[in-house]
């Protein structure tokens, strides 16, 4: 019933294990059926046992059952301490395998996985990830198409970026300029808020120097798909192209609804890459049977889904978001069937909509005993905090096959084990389970990790990431592709600024053209190398000249001997960080007789990798694979045991490896790691967006979001990895480390904004001023302060091509996250770092909108992140009021002074007016009631404060009795 056929193709395919199974009808908890495919499943209880799936007597259908669909389930057991006597033989034949390499790398031969060695291609070292694809070829057969490179820069015209650059060199002139005059012309009379405001403007200066100067050199890319298909996927040869697991991370499937997931794995399962070479893992953190069932399901259409995207070459290939466009689906589709099929397709998927939604039902009401399997077996998730690992294989080569007979990708549902006492490190943890996962059974060379609403928009989003990674002189120092972040069922004006388009078409662009954009969290391909730890190849480069006055000459009194070695380590490009450098150079020597030293070799390794032969064997494959003598029995034990919760225990994983432990923003720690080891990234902003997914647009909800985010760079900003102190010794660039400075210091400036919001409406009601009665000069500066503000604004615009409504929605939710949750975020990291309290971490909600009306923008849900910005508000509108009262009475002479107070009052005013909109609401009267109540008392506020002067505290009878009257 359940068999292992190896692939004996060549290139990336070899060593890479295939699933087969039958087909097996088993119960199902509920009254529903669904058709599948049977692989066996594992938790921690089958590892020291006998695997049932290779049992035939388990694999037949219960009594009662046969001729029925069911779908599968995990088997279950509460052993907690995994015997690990099967792993030992798989570790040392990969071990093995990659010694045989060395003695080839002596040799000037490059080691294939299938055991035949190639010779180094002319110009390349023996670690070009090109060196595989075309050693078989004579060059006079290459083309010039061949031999071009798959991607290129694409500066921004000097039209559009030197006038940019004119305007930032003169602003900081301006700046300093301005700040000199500031501090060397108190205001006397005000001198409390004069030193306030002046330390305000200092930090506003520093910070706008940390985020605008790693904007200098921004670029373009684009790639060559038709380049990428010559050389590395010809039509009717088999495809070179490298393997890539994909990664679908979901934790409760309340707040990210499961067909939300489902269209997500189903983009994924249609994407157009070889279906061999595409592995997708749903790492389920909360242990739901309802995500277990509704990945069944998806399984199951994925059959009938599939093959039409192909067939019909739709975009995009979630069908929640194909069938919801509003376009002409008949555009450029010449097939008579293609209507007739459509239509059938739609109905399919609302007929899977509802089984999906009838799960969903019925999961709301846990019963009193936990959710029962089929076997009537209680369901090991059932306690979230306290359950076994799950693995279960939905999708597999030629036992997973579509309605037209065709293989599917594979689909692996994971569910890592979770234990009382132990630190499992939120999704970080989760993450670094699903890299060992993948590397044990399939081990593609790349990864791609997206949020569980992040569906593929464009089915090429993984060929527009190998022109990078694949590219045989770019590939080999790029950690990881980043692309843009783009979203759906977001409102036109885009109120809270939730598609962040300053952030993702200007900053990250910036970036790109100095050492990469950081890793914001989805949307990313990673090199599986990058992640383990290792360093990139080091180009050789001729010593500067203050390098050779420096002390490039104290090297001479090391031996010649092991200045060889050094210049040995930086040929191969799978040289790491961690010791295998110190293991090649101990085998060598030893001439590969010393079977201690290769144990030793071993046995650091897993001290680093964990306690895992398989992994750390893995790990040294550097095109990916299985080895070839793998099982899949074998193979699923250990992928049980690498998710186990103490596997990381006494290892380096979440602090050198994987995804980086110690904040809520692990992406921000794990892509700062690889860019200090000397890698860089590549931003990739392919015409028709990658990946699309959803947003909050409700203010509560999108705070929170901004609210997490900021706490989590906080939590960096006092951590080790502090970007200020952290990575000096490595090949981090000076303004990659500007641009991560200002990640990790940018809700800090929540405190001076704070305190200049609160300052004219200070102003106001005291009559004192925080600038100086100024001088003709000294207003040219003022002025040319603003039109360098706008005018940067204004290029930055141009050379970016974000519209000015983005540009000042952003500038507006700057204001209001800043006076909110970036403040929160600093207080919390605060009590976090100082009293040991620590946060609790709330999911994004994910639920779309799909009577695409907005309802959700308009619902008013209070939380305290609310309180700053309306008391922020309120009392300016008070100071307004204040003033102008106040210039009324006192005459013409005081209207001179009033208009600068004014301005900075309503600079706050305007800024805060999205809020107020969201305080207002459409359908909630409550808010406004309450608005108009404030604005009211204010105005009453206002007259008594006129009538009392504010310089003294005597107040006249006849001021207060008036007073009493007006009330």
């Amino acid at each position: 019933m359940l068999t292992w056929r190896m692939n004996s193709g060549t290139g990336d395919d070899v060593g890479r294990a295939k699933y087969d199974s039958g087909e097996i009808g088993l119960p199902k908890y509920d009254s529903g059926e669904i058709p599948h495919v049977y692989i066996p499943s594992f938790t921690h209880s089958q590892i020291s046992g006998e695997m049932p799936g290779a049992s035939p007597d388990h694999m037949m259908s219960p009594a009662g059952n046969i001729g029925k669909r069911g779908h599968p389930f995990p088997y279950v057991n509460h052993s907690s301490n995994p015997s690990r006597e099967f792993s030992g033989s798989l570790g040392n034949v990969a071990w093995k395998e990659r010694v045989d390499g060395w003695k080839m790398k002596d040799k000037g031969a490059i080691p294939m996985t299938n055991g035949t060695s190639i010779a180094p291609s002319e110009g390349r070292g023996s670690g070009d990830i090109d060196a595989s694809t075309d050693y078989n070829m004579e060059d006079a057969l290459l083309n010039d198409e061949t031999r071009q490179p798959l991607s290129r820069k694409v500066p921004i015209s000097s039209s559009r970026i030197n006038p940019y650059r004119m305007v930032i060199v003169l602003r900081l002139i301006v700046l300093c300029i301005f700040l000199h005059y500031r501090i060397t012309n108190p205001v006397r009379n005000a001198y409390p808020l004069w030193l306030l405001s002046v330390i305000c403007e200092i930090w506003f200066a520093f910070s706008w120097i940390l985020d605008q100067f790693p904007k200098w050199s921004p670029i373009n890319r684009e790639t060559y798909l038709d380049r990428l298909a010559l050389r590395y996927d010809r039509e009717g040869e088999l495809s070179q192209l490298a393997a890539v697991d994909i990664f679908v991370s979901t934790v409760d499937p309340m707040k990210e609804p499961p067909l939300v997931t489902a269209n997500t794995v189903l983009s994924i399962l249609a994407v157009d890459y070889p279906v061999d070479k595409v592995s997708c893992y749903v790492s389920d953190d909360g242990a739901a049977m309802l995500t277990f069932d509704a990945l069944a399901e998806t399984s199951e259409f994925a059959r009938k889904w599939v093959p039409f995207c192909k067939k019909y070459n739709i975009e995009p290939r979630a069908p929640e978001w194909y069938f919801a466009q509003k376009i002409d689906y008949l555009k450029d589709k010449v097939q008579t069937s293609f209507v007739k099929d459509r239509r059938a397709m739609k109905r399919e998927y609302e007929e899977f909509k509802v089984r999906v939604n009838g799960l969903v039902a019925k999961a709301e009401k846990v019963p009193e005993e936990g959710w029962i399997m089929q076997d009537g077996t209680p369901w090991p998730g059932n306690n979230t905090r306290d359950h076994p690992g799950m693995i279960q294989v939905f999708l597999g080569h030629s036992g997973g096959l579509d309605s037209d007979g065709n293989e599917l990708p594979r689909l692996v549902y994971v569910s890592r084990e979770k234990r009382p006492g132990f630190q499992h490190h939120k999704k970080a943890g989760a993450m670094n389970a699903l890299v060992r996962v993948s590397a044990v059974l399939t081990n593609g060379q790349y990864l791609l990790n997206l949020d569980c609403d992040h569906y593929i928009n464009n089915s090429k989003a993984l060929r527009e990431a190998m022109c990078f990674l694949m590219d045989p002189n770019l590939g080999r120092n790029v950690c990881y592709v980043q692309f843009p972040q783009r979203f759906d069922g977001i409102d036109t004006n885009d109120r809270y600024a939730n598609r962040n388009t300053v952030f993702f078409d200007i900053n990250l662009r910036g970036l790109d053209g100095i050492q990469g954009p950081v890793y914001v969290g989805t949307g990313c391909v990673f090199n599986r190398t990058a992640l383990y730890g290792y360093e990139p190849p080091i180009k050789n480069k001729k010593p500067g000249f203050f390098s050779s006055l420096c002390g490039e000459r104290k090297k001479t009194s090391k031996s010649k001997s092991s200045e060889n070695k050094k210049s040995h380590k930086h040929v191969d490009s799978s040289v790491p960080v961690f010791n295998l450098e110190d293991i090649e150079e101990g085998v060598e020597g030893s001439g590969f007789d010393d079977e201690k030293s290769l144990l030793m070799s071993q046995m650091s390794l897993e001290k680093r990798f964990g306690q895992s032969s398989v992994f750390v064997a893995s790990t040294l494959m550097e095109y990916g694979g299985v080895p070839q003598s793998a099982t899949p029995e074998s193979l699923l034990k250990e992928a049980i045991h690498v998710i186990s919760c103490g596997y990381e225990d006494k290892s380096d994983w979440g602090n050198e490896i994987g995804w980086i432990y110690g904040s809520v923003t692990e992406d921000i720690l794990t892509g700062f790691k690889m860019h200090a080891r000397g890698w860089r990234s590549i931003y990739c902003m392919p015409k028709l967006p990658a990946f699309k997914g959803s947003a909050p647009i409700n203010l509560s909800d999108r705070l929170n979001q901004v609210l997490r985010w900021a706490l989590g760079s906080v939590e960096i900003l006092f951590s080790r990895h502090c970007p200020i102190w952290y990575g000096y010794g490595g090949r981090l660039k000076f303004l990659e480390r500007f641009a991560y400075i200002n990640t990790t210091i940018y809700p800090l400036t929540s405190i001076p904004l704070l305190i200049y919001c609160i300052l004219p409406a200070v102003c106001l009601l005291t009559g004192r001023f925080i600038i100086p009665q100024i001088s003709n000069i000294a207003s040219i500066w003022f002025i040319s302060l603003f039109i360098s503000i706008f005018a940067t604004g204004i290029l930055e615009m141009r050379w970016s091509g974000v519209g000015i409504d983005e540009w000042w929605r952003n500038e507006q939710f700057w204001v209001i996250g800043g006076i909110s949750a970036h403040l929160f975020a600093v207080f919390q990291g605060l009590l976090k770092v100082l009293a040991g309290i620590d946060t609790s971490f709330t999911v994004t909600s994910k639920a779309s909108d799909e009577d695409n009306d907005f309802a959700e923008l308009y619902m008013f849900k209070w939380t305290t992140l609310l309180i700053p910005p309306t008391t922020i508000l309120i009392i300016n509108l008070v100071g307004v009021v204040a003033g102008i009262s106040y210039a009324i009475n006192s005459g013409y002479q005081s209207w001179g002074p009033l208009f600068g107070k004014l301005f900075f009052a309503f600079w706050v005013i305007i800024h805060l007016y999205p809020f107020l909109k969201g305080l207002m609401g459409r359908q909630n009267r409550t808010p406004t009631i309450v608005i108009v109540w404030a604005i009211l008392l204010a105005s009453i506020f206002s007259l008594l404060w006129v009538r009392i002067d504010p310089f003294t505290t005597r107040v006249t009878g006849p001021d207060i009795q008036m007073c009493g009257i007006n009330c």
